[in-house]
């Protein structure tokens, strides 16, 4: 089993074993390429890099996959969470059809890597059903396929859906696919080690040195390495940097079912909801799984998070003859401020420092996307989305309303106190397995008590820009609602954007409000 970034485990990482680095590959000193994130988007780079002849290092800070690309529902798309219709709008006809014509090329290298590599993940090219169950919903979708036809992503009106669902009208998208994502990378990691790449796991980048345009240097536990590039691929950066004002997270909620009679639905569907449900069956090793996603929310904004769960098992249990629950998981996505992601040039550091960020709920597409754009980018090859995607971009009028109310919601998050009417708050009131913040002495802590009932107990103000984080019942974290930075109950990072451990609050201070 692969362990992931929560308590609950995926239908992936359940389904594979951990990536065992492959010991006899020489660690150097001395790198083209430095890419600190094991997920789709860092193997994808690096393998493609290594190919081209680049000796790259991959650092890892858990292991591979333990982060999005373990908890992805593993859509591949054409038809992306921010459609071509608002991507027309907000930027123009040239900018959507890049996209459509990217993400069409990230499906093909895909199915050309599980080919060329006779990788066993289930990869499948199949067909696509997004439907309307209501009017308004209907005027989206006829702007959506409107919008489908100018940029050349293939589509057509259906009265038949792959779900058991009612519906008011419905389109027909072919030409998606869908795949098993952990073994999927792990297979590119070997293709990667192959070619002597090298993977450190259990190894974060701690800190960046002498960073100019010639080169940079980083400090890891196992060491100091030096490159000539150095590539973000840990779905959010470290540090304080534009791109977290321009990012909001999310939690999505997924459960995988073993449904009755192998009435199992082909092909890929979506509702038009807000937020959307999403469903595809993938076969793993003789089983059959039905996998929804859905119920997302702001991270660190709903106060239960064993809500979403029931909320999305009640829908399928409505529209499915449903015989078990396998697995319930929940993952971290983040939305960019003008719907399109952020690839390219770090903003505030050098040329050759690079991050990739902002994929939506398009993380399988746009992480293949970066990787092509990666290797353009250090290879000196044209790509008509070089600039388009690039982070530093100023697109007012694209992103400003977006940009606007994320950032004073976060603004809200740093100065709302915890705790609005009285501070006198018993400590009993945790139960096993919850979280609480109370205030000491005007310290906000954060209080978890274990299934055995030990204590922990940490500043609950968050490392990377002092918001106060909270409890999430489910995976049994802290989560920051600014930026998204995750704790595991005793403070250790999770995920960035914090690079920082929580601090240990003595528990001689929760004494005080015994």
């Amino acid at each position: 089993m692969n362990s992931r970034d929560g308590a609950h485990i995926s239908v992936w990482q359940q389904t594979v074993e951990a990536f065992k680095i492959r010991a006899n590959n020489t660690v150097q000193k001395k790198y083209d390429v430095i890419i600190a994130g094991g997920g789709i988007t860092g193997i994808s780079t690096a393998l493609a890099l290594q190919k081209a002849g680049l000796k790259c290092l991959v650092l890892e800070s858990h292991h591979l996959c333990y982060g999005t690309t373990g908890g992805t529902t593993a859509h591949i798309n054409t038809i992306m969470d921010v459609p071509y219709s608002t991507m027309i709008k907000k930027f123009n006809l040239e900018t959507a059809s890049n996209i459509a014509t990217a993400s069409r090329d990230a499906i093909s290298h895909i199915s050309n890597n599980v080919s060329q590599y006779t990788i066993d993940c289930g990869f499948q090219l199949t067909d696509a059903y997004l439907f309307a169950k209501d009017e308004k919903q209907e005027k989206e979708l006829d702007d959506i396929k409107h919008a489908c036809d100018k940029v050349g992503v293939a589509s057509q009106w259906t009265d038949k859906i792959n779900v058991p669902i009612a519906f008011r009208k419905a389109m027909f998208i072919p030409g998606q696919a869908k795949f098993h994502p952990v073994r999927y990378v792990h297979a590119l990691a070997t293709a990667f080690e192959d070619l002597e790449g090298v993977i450190l796991d259990k190894c974060p980048l701690t800190s960046v040195e002498n960073e100019s345009d010639t080169g940079v240097i980083v400090e890891t536990p196992k060491g100091s390495f030096e490159a000539t590039y150095l590539i973000y691929a840990t779905h959010i950066p470290p540090t304080i940097n534009l791109v977290h004002l321009r990012c909001a997270p999310y939690r999505s909620y997924a459960m995988a079912f073993r449904l009755k009679g192998e009435k199992y639905p082909e092909g890929l569907a979506y509702d038009m909801y807000d937020p959307y449900h999403y469903y595809r069956t993938q076969e793993i090793d003789g089983q059959k799984y039905f996998i929804v996603g859905g119920d997302d929310h702001k991270t660190g904004h709903e106060p239960n998070t064993v809500k979403p769960f029931l909320s999305l098992e009640s829908h399928v249990r409505s529209n499915f003859d449903v015989d078990a629950v396998t697995q319930q998981w929940s993952s971290q996505y983040y939305e960019p401020a003008d719907g399109l992601p952020y690839i390219g040039v770090f903003p505030g550091h050098k040329k050759n420092v690079l991050v990739a960020t902002g994929f939506g709920g398009n993380g399988m597409t746009y992480g293949t996307i970066a990787a092509q754009l990666f290797e353009a980018k250090i290879l000196e090859k044209p790509h008509p989305l070089i600039d388009k995607l690039a982070p530093g971009r100023i697109k007012p009028v694209a992103g400003f309303k977006n940009f606007t109310e994320h950032n004073l919601d976060v603004f809200k998050q740093l100065i709302q106190k915890v705790f609005k009417g009285s501070e006198a708050h018993e400590f009993v009131e945790v139960a096993p397995g919850e979280g609480k913040i109370f205030k000491v002495e005007g310290q906000s802590i954060g209080v978890h008590k274990d299934d055995n009932g030990a204590i922990h107990t940490v500043n609950a103000k968050c490392t990377h820009m002092g918001c106060t984080v909270a409890w999430n019942l489910t995976e049994r974290s802290w989560d920051c609602p600014c930026h998204g930075a995750r704790f595991s109950p005793d403070g250790k990072v999770l995920n960035g954007p914090a690079d920082k451990d929580l601090e240990y609050a003595n528990l001689e201070l929760i004494n005080a409000i015994k």
